[in-house]
């Protein structure tokens, strides 16, 4: 009687991490919005320095940083690690400017639209074929932007940008045999120099950081490091211990929190039109998600025994 009890309790402790992973990423839009007097490439490259240390620390005490300096000697694999961190800094600095310039409604749109690109790369460059469903979600998609372009009077190219590099940023990541903390540590580590020459290079700028900011910037500037590790070495844990039928839906969480965000406590312009093609994007997660749980569905039933 006991065992089921303890596998009730680690389930319901594994979903709770879980959920606890994506609140603390939706969360970081907050964090980000006290920097807003600074100059989002600056307060980037502050990010990747600070990851550098946060990281390093983490995988020396975990002896795993000679390993992995002795894989990024492979040619392929630093080609590899080399694009993936060109995405990401895209996909960092597009987020981090909207955020500070009161565009988060849009980056909720390109966390919303990410897994509708993830289809269409998977058509255009894996040659995939899209099942009936997937087909009515990207249209689904398709007329959401379309309207959501005359909603804003202009392509919404925050969200599209901030879509694209994710999308592709995690299709680069399945051609890296790495586990997500070692890639990330990578990334940053090809990352870092460049950052360092451009902090450097603003470091007497009037309005960098090192010009202006109280202790309390200070604070959080530092912590830049802490914030990205942390939930990336939660979501290790997770992913280990929680199903995909519930860790997909999950990923929801994010852009949910920053359209919450920017609307009720940001107080950022929800017209009807704006609102109209947001559920047109909202009806293709939710075909998406449909045919998600029913694949899933399907697979166990081949691989349950008769």
């Amino acid at each position: 009687m006991s065992q089921p009890a303890h596998r009730q309790d680690t389930s319901q402790a594994a979903v709770a991490l879980s959920f606890s992973v994506y609140f603390l990423w939706g969360a970081l839009t907050l964090y980000w919005k006290e920097l807003q007097d600074f100059d989002p490439f600056e307060l980037i490259g502050w990010r990747i320095a600070s990851s550098v240390v946060v990281l390093v620390v983490v995988m020396s005490a975990t002896r795993r940083l000679r390993p992995l300096l002795i894989a990024l000697r492979t040619p392929q694999l630093f080609l590899r690690i080399s694009l993936a961190s060109i995405l990401l800094t895209i996909n960092w600095a597009t987020y981090v400017w909207a955020v500070v310039n009161d565009h988060v409604l849009e980056t909720a749109l390109g966390y919303f639209i990410a897994p509708v690109l993830t289809i269409v790369i998977g058509v255009s460059v894996l040659h995939e074929r899209l099942r009936m469903i997937q087909k009515v979600a990207v249209a689904f998609a398709v007329g959401g932007i379309a309207v959501l372009t005359i909603a804003y009077g202009r392509v919404p190219w925050i969200a599209i940008t901030i879509a694209s590099s994710w999308s592709f940023y995690a299709y680069l990541k399945k051609k890296v045999p790495l586990q997500p903390l070692e890639s990330l540590t990578a990334e940053v580590l090809v990352l870092a120099v460049p950052a360092i020459a451009f902090l450097f290079a603003t470091w007497n700028n009037v309005d960098s950081v090192s010009s202006t900011a109280n202790f309390t910037e200070w604070i959080f500037v530092a912590f830049t490091g802490v914030i990205t590790a942390i939930p990336l070495l939660m979501f290790a844990s997770a992913s280990q211990r929680t199903p995909l039928t519930i860790l997909g839906p999950m990923q929801y969480i994010v852009p949910t929190m920053n359209f919450l965000i920017g609307w009720l406590l940001f107080d950022e312009l929800l017209t009807t039109s704006k609102v109209a093609g947001f559920a047109l994007i909202w009806v293709c997660l939710a075909l998406v998600l449909t045919d998600l749980f029913r694949t899933q569905r399907q697979q166990q039933n081949v691989l349950s025994p008769q």
